[in-house]
């Protein structure tokens, strides 16, 4: 690194900022892609330092990802960025997994592996993902949780490279990120699969970005489809990019459609010609306020994760914004089919249903069935677009266990597969394990285990073929006829739940519309806030939505913890009166608290809504503690 840059007398005299010394980096599980080095925060002083809180499952986590390689490589003198990994499942606290993780999604500077939330806690981190701002001199200067801030935090680091150049502290030179080595695997890190007629095998290779045909052995490679560089390009099978491609499904034309999810479109490959064209979305991430139906082309959409064709459309698992989309080749249009966005386990009309990361979906005569990964539970839909759930109970609640429908737990499913009896298997992604639903006895048993990240698997004759996401292959495995038989386990998230008293608790949704922003109301209230819980016994009072952002709920006595799902959602308008159309902004996020009920708990329970200016200033957040879901979304 080199020595402090100059100072400049033109540069702007520093916006005054509540600073913070910022708290050591420590975790059990050390660095990764620093070559073996560790790093202190006094080894980063002179740096603008991003710390992202993030967890491998989340999805809202991989967004920010994505949206921190621009930022990246704008400042890459000036701007380190340290992902802190915090787990949720018990998987994501091996570090083998994490290791895994951040080669699978392309991270490209170092990270701190947490496994015991050390670093969560010390910076009073409540919900995934979280971005803190560290200035030269080592002090917070902002805080920022849920997707979508890294434009304010871009702005920010503008402002901080001009004061601390004035002041000499800003240090310029190569960042601590060392590149690991990359691994001569046929795959790396493939999501699914799909049988061809031939009797050959396509699979999304997806961090290579790349679809591969392997021969009928599932291991000599035949073609690749796609030139193997990030980005979104059509044509010939050399020339075509994907980026982190992962489910496939067959067209009734021959083609096969694909969830091209980080670019957040749908992609058609023929595999007759080798060409790749684009079905449906813009290239941009679908966020709050954008239309959800109309032309194919001109509709974003939001990390697709998978796709089926059930009932004469393309039905898409819409990990991103937890919804099922379907896609009409008919008329080449695109719509919401259930999932109201609200992340959680609810059952009911597709309208009203609530999904967390849809990432795998297996179509039957009657039945679309999903794994819904981040509640661990596989879930169907029904012809009349009426959502249920076979297992799985909710967030927080994941483990492995076999019995009956009720009791069986699975551990962040990401694949489903239509067996022939008409029972389902699971790729249980977490567990390591492929297991087995059957509708007709409501018991869950387990197939095989051992089985590396399981992502997918397909039907093969009497076989299935798995696909062993971390162990970079295919694995074939002959049906057994008795399940293997393994220890049960619960789990429950490691974040602390908040205690709350029994009875009346204050819920204040705390919103200050960003600068140079006033509140829209004029064409009626511009808020919205909608609560519910699990169990919904929870709630005596204050259920469902209405317009204000402050609510008082009552709290069941009899009942002693649960969580609160609270969705809040807010737009601005830009404050100009001689703009007679001034752009508007939709601003959304939802929590899930898990709370405890106990005598001397707190009243009030306050949560911010993102949308406050670029310094990170939260105003009034005392008593938040355990407040913000498994995820923070928010646009």
């Amino acid at each position: 690194m080199n020595d402090a840059a100059a100072a400049s007398p033109s540069a702007p005299a520093p916006r005054r900022r509540a600073r913070v010394r910022a708290p050591e980096l420590v975790g059990e599980g050390g660095w990764l892609n620093t070559g073996g080095t560790a790093y202190t925060l006094a080894d980063l002083r002179g740096r603008i330092v991003i710390l992202d809180f993030w967890t491998f499952c989340c999805i809202n986590c991989l967004h920010v990802l994505d949206e921190l390689r621009e930022l990246e490589e704008k400042h890459p003198d000036t701007v380190v960025v340290i992902g802190v990994h915090s787990p949720k499942f018990v998987h994501e606290a091996e570090h083998a997994a994490v290791v895994d993780a951040v080669e699978r999604y392309g991270v490209a500077h170092p990270v701190l592996d947490d496994p015991r939330l050390t670093t969560w806690k010390q910076y009073a981190v409540r919900a995934w993902p979280t971005l803190v701002v560290i200035d030269p001199e080592g002090y917070v200067v902002a805080q920022h949780a849920g997707e979508g801030h890294v434009h304010a935090i871009e702005r920010l680091v503008a402002e901080l490279e001009a004061e601390h150049t004035a002041k000499g502290t800003l240090r310029r030179g190569d960042g601590p990120y060392v590149a690991p080595e990359p691994e001569p695997t046929v795959l790396r890190f493939p999501g699914k699969a799909l049988p061809l007629p031939g009797g050959t095998f396509l699979v999304s290779d997806t961090t290579r970005h790349q679809l591969v045909e392997l021969a009928a052995d599932g291991e000599s490679v035949l073609r690749r489809i796609g030139d193997g560089t990030r980005g979104l390009a059509d044509g010939p099978a050399d020339h075509a990019r994907f980026q982190e491609p992962q489910g496939l499904a067959p067209l009734p034309d021959g083609t096969v459609v694909v969830a091209d999810t980080v670019n957040h479109a749908l992609r058609r490959f023929d595999p007759a010609t080798g060409e790749v064209t684009t079905l449906a979305g813009t290239g941009r991430q679908w966020m709050q306020g954008d239309p959800a139906a109309g032309p194919a082309r001109e509709v974003s959409l939001s990390s697709p994760w998978d796709v089926a064709w059930w009932r004469d459309r393309v039905w898409i698992a819409m990990a991103g914004v937890h919804q099922l989309w379907a896609y009409d080749p008919a008329d080449a249009t695109v719509t919401v089919t259930a999932g109201t966005t609200n992340e959680g386990l609810h059952d009911g009309p597709g309208a009203e249903a609530w999904f967390a990361q849809p990432s795998g979906l297996a179509a039957t005569e009657d039945r679309l069935w999903l794994a819904d990964a981040e509640t661990s539970a596989l879930r169907w839909v029904d012809p009349d677009g009426s959502v249920h759930t076979a297992v799985g109970t909710g967030l927080f609640d994941f483990g492995h266990r076999d019995g009956p429908a009720g009791q069986a737990l699975f551990q962040h499913p990401l694949g489903v597969t239509a067996l022939p009896d008409g029972s389902v298997a699971v790729a249980d992604t977490y567990n390591h394990a492929l297991r087995r639903y059957d509708p007709a006895t409501g018991e869950v048993t387990t197939l095989a285990t051992d089985l590396r990240e399981p992502s997918d698997a397909v039907l093969d004759g009497t076989d299935i073929v798995v696909v062993e996401s971390a162990r970079h292959r295919l694995t074939r495995l002959r049906l057994p006829e008795e399940a293997v038989r393994v220890e049960s386990v619960a789990h429950r998230t490691a974040r602390a739940a908040t205690d709350v008293a029994p009875g009346a608790l204050r819920l204040d949704v705390i919103f200050q519309a960003p600068p140079g922003q006033k509140l829209d109301t004029r064409y009626g209230p511009s808020t919205r806030l909608l609560v519910s819980s699990t169990p919904p016994g929870l709630l005596l009072k204050g259920e469902g939505a209405d317009t204000a952002l402050t609510r008082d709920l009552e709290l069941d006595p009899a009942v002693p913890e649960g969580v609160l799902h609270v969705s809040a959602m807010a737009a601005s308008c830009d404050d100009d009166p001689a703009n007679p159309y001034p752009a508007c902004h939709v601003h959304q996020q939802d929590w899930g608290v898990p709370v405890l009920l106990v005598e001397g708990g707190a009243a009030r329970l306050p949560l911010v809504l993102a949308g406050l200016d670029d310094t990170g200033d939260t105003g009034d957040t005392e008593g938040m503690g355990g407040a913000g879901d498994t995820e923070a979304g928010g646009s």
